[in-house]
Formats: C-alpha cells, sequence, structure tokens
C-alpha cells in the first residue's frame, strides 16, 4: 500500500510526533494551515469515514479524545481549537486515510476557506 499516513504510522516516514499509542498516532501537520495543526490517525488504513464499520465506532471516540487531550496538553483548551474530518472529494479529503485535524493558534473564520 502506498499511504503516506500508514508510512508515518509504521515509522518508515518520519514525522514530529504528538502523540501515539497502540491504536492512535498523532503528529504536526507539513503544511500547517494555522499556527498549531496536528492530524490524528488511526494506525489502522481506512481510506474514508464511509469505510469505518460500525464495529469500531470506538475508534472515531478516541481520534476526538486524542485531539481534546493535545489541546489542553498544549495550552488551547482555553482559547479555543476546531476539530475537523473531510471525507472524499466534495468534502475537502486530499489523503485517503481517515484522519481528523486540530487547528488552533489563532481566531479561525467560518466557513474555512
Amino acid at each position: 500500500m502506498d499511504c503516506i499516513f500508514c508510512k508515518i504510522a509504521n515509522q518508515q516516514i518520519p514525522a514530529k510526533v504528538a502523540f501515539e499509542n497502540e491504536r492512535v498516532i498523532a503528529f504536526h501537520d507539513l503544511f500547517p494551515q494555522a499556527p498549531t495543526h496536528v492530524l490524528v490517525i488511526p494506525k489502522t488504513h481506512y481510506s474514508t469515514l464511509n469505510d469505518v464499520p460500525a464495529s469500531e465506532s470506538a475508534l472515531l471516540g478516541e481520534l476526538v479524545s486524542t485531539a481534546t487531550g493535545i489541546a489542553k496538553e498544549l495550552g488551547l483548551a482555553e482559547n479555543g481549537y476546531r476539530v475537523v474530518m473531510n471525507c472524499n472529494q466534495d468534502g475537502g479529503q486530499s489523503v485517503y486515510h481517515i484522519h481528523l485535524h486540530l487547528l488552533a493558534g489563532r481566531q479561525l473564520a467560518w466557513p474555512p476557506g
């Protein structure tokens, strides 16, 4: 499989890791869209949110709880942060391995863009 996020999860490509456990890894985005931009991914490959089976719904919760933990650890929780997941082309997904974006460090506009 030629998935860049799988390669990061398997330590085949270096990344600035913010958190890691047996199921999840979080790392700083190489092309940040905010002063803090961390990607949180499962180590198991799922191309899109549509591909995550209901039996793995707890994994999605773990991605969110990882993001909130990182936000608290980095001192971002009080001022606020954004958590985003994109699904497929029209949803803005560019890497087909599910991932959550943790964005913070400045006032974020809505709608994003």
